[in-house]
């Protein structure tokens, strides 16, 4: 949508705005002392130590609503990703002389159920191998991606695509309007780290002191990501240009070689197995907490159980009330899911909502207070300028991403 110049830039902004307010977010995890001070386990628990307020209430509302949206987004995507290995097998083994038809509900239900399971496992911080995992699967895929993006290019002996993305003809002025603001959903999305932040912070061991690390951390991982984020969409729109649909491996941007594009769907649903527990398990610990606060005499919402599972391990510890409650959370995401198959739209829209409050606007916020930071001085200014623009881009987003999921629900 944004072409060969707009496109790239984009990029780069949003990653050196993602960084730079992270690096503001990270010196926030304690209050005080940047060693000795109170640690804020969570990103509210930063906003209540440093705002206070309503702002925490809008914190966790706007925090919150994001993690659930983006379990919809994963649900979505894993589904997408099945159906292509389903479709490619089946055009394979035909040849493509016969239709391949696909019901992607099965796949969302079946994806659920594996949540469910996952989803009882107790703490954040026993996550760190499914965390692993899905990073290693994110650079397999997108390394898969590349390859058969640049071996598509080879094929063309052209290099596709236009300075200013889709033009117009193809589409209305209005409808390249809302596109283009959609796809800057679509690049918040894909820096969408800020709301998760503090919470992986709190795992860190000292010393060194974890804003260290942190800043360390955010350096390394934007500079990947953007990166390959860059390259593939590079490769992928060089490739293809204008027809290049919304997802290279799965929405038949390619056909052949068959198994690798099946491997690297898998990779992509091994990612989101990973992905969808980590956005998840901050919600499930506030409800938990919440619930153990406001009923703490009923064994239902408090009593561990221990159940032996081999010889020499921890023994499981099961929780009846964990286990409604992140069923019935699985169970809605799922039915959602399948009312609103939308992966893109839904993902702008998310991008856009979470983008400046999660990502800009909070840290900016608390770094001015807890440093102290005079109000008109020329860093305020800047900040404030920064946050401005950083408002109205979600605006946009969000407004390019709404219309988007309207006119797919009207033809749904």
């Amino acid at each position: 949508q944004l072409g060969w110049v707009a496109g790239p830039v984009a990029m780069l902004l949003f990653s050196f705005v993602s960084y730079y307010t992270s690096t503001l977010l990270a010196s926030c995890y304690r209050s005080g002392d940047p060693v000795t001070g109170k640690r804020n386990y969570t990103y509210m628990d930063a906003i209540h130590s440093n705002l206070g307020g309503i702002k925490v209430k809008l914190c966790g509302i706007v925090q919150y609503v994001n993690l659930f949206g983006t379990a919809i987004g994963y649900t979505i995507a894993s589904a997408i990703s099945l159906i292509a290995i389903q479709r490619t097998t089946c055009h394979h083994n035909n040849r493509g002389k016969a239709p391949c038809p696909v019901n992607g509900n099965a796949y969302i239900i079946g994806f659920g159920v594996l949540q469910i399971l996952l989803s009882q496992i107790p703490d954040f911080d026993q996550l760190w191998w499914l965390s692993l995992v899905a990073a290693v699967m994110s650079f397999g895929y997108s390394t898969i991606g590349l390859g058969l993006g640049i071996s598509k290019l080879v094929e063309n002996k052209e290099i596709k695509g236009t300075l200013t993305g889709v033009t117009i003809g193809t589409v209305t002025p209005t409808g390249k309007m809302w596109r283009t603001f959609q796809a800057l959903g679509n690049i918040a999305f894909a820096y969408a780290y800020s709301m998760i932040f503090v919470e992986i912070q709190d795992t860190l061991k000292s010393p060194p002191s974890e804003e260290i690390t942190m800043k360390k951390a955010a350096l390394v991982s934007v500079a990947v990501t953007t990166f390959f984020y860059t390259l593939c969409g590079c490769v992928g729109y060089a490739a293809f240009g204008e027809s290049a649909p919304g997802n290279l491996l799965a929405a038949g941007g390619f056909t052949n070689p068959y198994w690798l594009l099946n491997i690297a769907n898998l990779a992509i649903l091994i990612h989101l197995v990973g992905a969808y527990q980590v956005y998840a398990q901050p919600i499930f610990a506030f409800v938990e907490k919440k619930a153990s606060k406001m009923y703490p005499e009923s064994t239902f919402v408090t009593k561990e159980i221990e159940i032996p599972l081999f010889s020499g391990s921890k023994p499981f510890c099961l929780n009846f009330f964990r286990l409604v409650w992140r069923t019935v959370f699985v169970i809605t995401i799922t039915l959602i899911s399948m009312l609103m198959p939308f992966f893109n739209d839904v993902v702008g829209l998310l991008g856009a909502i979470g983008f400046w409050p999660l990502t800009v606007y909070f840290p900016v916020e608390m770094y001015i207070a807890q440093k102290n930071v005079p109000s008109w001085s020329t860093r305020w200014l800047c900040l404030q300028v920064l946050s401005l623009v950083c408002l109205i881009v979600s605006l946009a987003a969000a407004a390019g991403s709404v219309v988007g999921i309207v006119s797919k629900i009207k033809t749904y």
